[in-house]
């Protein structure tokens, strides 16, 4: 029988994690702890070429991104001496 009273029932509180999100984060979380820890004597395996590719690919999440700032002639230049 269809609910036709606009009434939600049976449902999960909102904020309530789901059990099998829960648990496969906690697998996944575990597998990438024994990953990291194994790192080092994965990467001595690796070419010199390929060893630096993934360090490369890997510098982003140690790293904060830095931005260029550059300068126009027309925007004035702040030169208070601290």
């Amino acid at each position: 029988m269809a609910n036709n009273t606009g009434q939600k029932h049976g449902e999960r509180q909102k904020g309530t994690p789901n059990k099998l999100t829960r648990e496969l984060r906690s697998i996944l979380k575990d597998v990438l702890h024994q990953e990291i820890e194994q790192l080092p004597e994965k990467l001595d395996e690796l070419e010199p070429k390929d060893r630096m590719d993934a360090l490369l690919k890997l510098m982003p999440y140690v790293f904060p991104k830095l931005t260029n700032i550059s300068h126009s002639e027309s925007e004035p230049i702040d030169r208070r001496i601290e």
